[in-house]
């Protein structure tokens, strides 16, 4: 689908592999020139030259971890400096660690706090005067369907990714008059090498076949499959296009129906 993005600049956090990965493949297919991050350096950088070949599109990859304090600066500065312009940012990262309230001490709630909440205050500061210019601002966030049914066993998340929902709320109000949309996705259970791994994993301990695992694992999603990452880089793409113009302050999970909350 042309959403007529062709020509706009990208920044997407955590793209070398999975939903990121999905992200930045479904914008390359709208025409978008992208800045990808993520701490692997080799693989990103394969994932890069990929999206580019497939796509007829620059593609320049950035190793980076983004809980620290120096990456927000140093990814919009590699697309403003390489392309002259930043259209749309796509703020993710890997999760915190699993475990309940007793199991982390300050310095895990510190690292979460940078990764998951600080991360993405120091991308939108560092990114708002340049979405400002391009009159088509977007910025979508990628939190976990936690944010409005918590699991057992992932405070942090749970705790952590809600700041995000309250910012993003609080910056669409904001930002706008400038015709900047801020929007949030939240991925239920989207089949990445992460969640294939974990199975694999159980699927040997236990003695059955991955596939009932993941069928297993589906039962309760009233589309009756698992999702998959273009899932949610299709999603992301409509959210980022003119098309989407006068939607922002949404949470829009990806889910088949997974999360029966009515907001």
């Amino acid at each position: 689908m042309d959403y007529g993005l062709r020509g706009r600049v990208a920044v997407v956090n955590a793209a070398s592999k999975g939903i990121g990965r999905a992200i930045a493949e479904a914008l390359a297919a709208e025409g978008v020139q992208l800045v990808l991050s993520a701490r692997n350096g080799d693989l990103l950088e394969r994932t890069a030259t990929e999206i580019a070949a497939a796509h007829g599109i620059a593609v320049v990859p950035v190793s980076a971890d983004v809980a620290r304090a120096d990456a927000a600066a140093m990814l919009v500065g590699t697309a403003t400096s390489r392309f002259g312009r930043l259209d749309i940012l796509i703020n993710n990262s890997g999760g915190p660690p699993t475990g309940t309230f007793a199991a982390f001490d300050d310095a895990a709630w510190q690292h979460a706090f940078d990764l998951l909440l600080l991360n993405v205050v120091r991308m939108v500061r560092a990114a708002v005067p340049h979405l400002r210019a391009s009159g088509h601002g977007r910025i979508v966030n990628v939190a976990s369907t936690t944010v409005k049914q918590p699991l057992p066993g992932f405070i942090l998340s749970n705790s952590l990714r809600a700041g995000v929902i309250g910012l993003a709320k609080t910056l669409a109000d904001e930002l706008g008059p400038d015709a900047i949309t801020v929007n949030n996705v939240c991925p239920g259970r989207i089949l990445t090498d992460r969640l294939r791994e974990g199975q694999r994993e159980r699927a040997a301990r236990e003695g059955v076949p991955v596939d009932d695992l993941v069928h297993a694992t589906a039962v309760d999603v009233p589309l009756g499959r698992i999702g998959d990452p273009s899932d949610m880089g299709n999603l992301v793409a409509f959210l980022c296009s003119d098309a989407a113009s006068y939607i922002t302050g949404t949470t829009i999970p990806v889910d088949g129906g997974l999360v029966r909350s009515l907001l």
